[in-house]
């Protein structure tokens, strides 16, 4: 009866799940969405706690409040611009969770197969619990491909852990950005996953301890090296290829752990993150397989020097441009996500509309730190989501565009991704800005931005530098805009 009801609240769950992950598509339906995976998780631990082999009720609740404690505290402490690297801290806590478990799940069969071998025909299977017993009455190839997902799920595990915590200190500004590599790095990675392949055979054989902590010591130097080798123009895909990771991790572990939501919830989250980093590679015109082994390959030779100077603008002229204007094209980058300047761009938004211009804003798929970061600014404040285009949707526009507006965006808006085949960015799809009759970008001072880029783009005649903090310099422009 208590694996029923289980079984059925896993289902349900589950199906919460894919609910909750389909609507995430669409800006309209996912606060809907992010309610059905409320439901979902809630339901999950519920079953849980009280479905075979529950215990330790007391340290559970504690460890529920705890956690949701501070969740609480995260959720209403950290600001917009801290999400990027609130998702890659996330990301590590699954994978040291995935570690954890194996680990755990290692002592308990080593446990018992000591137990059986000293307790002889009288040893008693049911006095061990809900996990040992499922363990009990595997035959000796089943604890074999036990063993092998025990270990897939430590080594995703481990990768993910280390991995997630550069991504974090390269997203939060405490690492550099810039791609940096050990001497011999694709060898150390290569010879690291070696020595991983042979610690499995290792531990598949004698299902030892010291096979498995080898190899969770190569995993980790691999998590670490692997997000090292990326720079920062890359690292939106990499937080979605960790997601990915984080979800094989939870998947793996759930068939060592026999739990049918953890394999299914895993592979929803590990095949959606896959696809995403696929199509964000795509977008940028990426190799997926030279991103997820740490920028294999890439770019010879030396970057175009740019030539000319940044000429600056007032408010004055800005706001001169913009009330003769009849078609505006606006595009968010992480500089207003600093600035929070997202209410400021929605008011210029609603007095340029008043006045019947035709604004709309161009969104990259990799604007931001985050996939869909922009998206969820604007939804924050609230900007009309039929104005809110995708790149392939208004990119062929901007030549009939008189003005356009960058705000705190720079890769995906370098004209060197066309122009220049040395650019780390050679090939990537960009907003093609520059093709405007006039453009203004708001940006803090002269700097290459994230990824340490130069960009030609405002050094055009068409161009002109609002230079000062985002949100201060369009409070400026607003009581100017007629």
């Amino acid at each position: 009866m208590e694996f029923g009801f289980t079984t059925a609240a896993y289902v349900v769950a589950a199906i919460l799940f894919i609910l909750s992950l389909g609507g995430l598509s669409g800006q309209e339906s996912a606060k809907r969405a992010v309610w059905y995976g409320i439901v979902g998780m809630a339901l999950a631990v519920a079953a849980t706690l009280i479905g075979p082999g529950s215990g330790y009720w007391l340290l559970s609740v504690l460890m529920i409040i705890g956690g949701g404690l501070i969740g609480y505290q995260l959720a209403t402490k950290v600001q917009m611009t801290q999400m990027p690297e609130l998702v890659a801290a996330m990301h590590s806590l699954v994978g040291l969770a995935a570690v954890i478990v194996g680990y755990i799940a290692h002592i308990e069969i080593a446990r018992l197969i000591e137990l059986v071998a000293t307790s002889g025909p009288d040893f008693d299977r049911s006095s061990q619990g809900v996990f040992a017993g499922l363990l009990l009455k595997k035959t000796v190839t089943e604890m074999n491909i036990l063993r092998v997902e025990l270990f897939l799920g430590v080594f995703i595990g481990a990768v993910t852990f280390t991995g997630s915590v550069i991504a974090y200190g390269k997203l939060a500004g405490r690492v550099n950005t810039a791609a940096a590599k050990l001497p011999g790095g694709h060898m150390l990675n290569a010879g690291a996953a070696s020595l991983s392949l042979l610690c499995l055979i290792w531990y598949f054989n004698t299902g030892g301890f010291f096979p498995l902590f080898i190899m969770t010591l190569a995993a980790l130097f691999i998590g670490y090296h692997l997000i090292m080798g990326i720079g920062g123009a890359d690292m939106p895909v990499v937080v979605s290829m960790l997601n990915s990771y984080s979800g094989w991790a939870a998947a793996a572990i759930g068939f060592s752990l026999g739990n049918d939501l953890l394999i299914v919830v895993g592979a929803l989250v590990g095949s959606s993150g896959a696809i995403l980093s696929y199509i964000m590679c795509k977008a940028m015109n990426r190799s997926f397989v030279s991103v997820i082994l740490g920028g294999f390959g890439g770019p010879a030779g030396e970057q175009m020097a740019v030539e000319g100077e940044q000429v600056a603008i007032d408010a004055d002229g800005v706001a001169t441009a913009l009330n003769e204007a009849d078609s505006v094209i606006i595009i968010p980058g992480y500089g207003m996500a600093v600035a929070q300047a997202q209410q400021a761009v929605s008011q210029l938004v609603t007095k340029l509309r008043a006045q019947g211009k035709n604004v709309r804003f161009a969104i990259h798929p990799v604007a931001g730190r985050l996939p869909g970061h922009m998206n969820v600014l604007l939804a924050e404040a609230k900007v009309p989501y039929d104005i809110v285009m995708e790149m392939d949707e208004i990119n062929d526009d901007f030549p009939n565009t008189d003005v356009a507006i960058v705000i705190g965006s720079n890769d995906i808006v370098n004209p060197a991704a066309q122009d220049d085949p040395n650019s780390p960015i050679a090939g990537m799809p960009v907003l093609e800005c520059w093709k405007a009759k006039q453009v203004f970008v708001s940006k803090r001072g002269q700097g290459t931005g994230y990824s340490g880029i130069e960009n030609p783009l405002f050094f055009k005649d068409n161009t002109r530098m609002f230079y000062g903090d985002a949100k201060q310099s369009l409070e400026a422009l607003l009581p100017k805009i007629d």
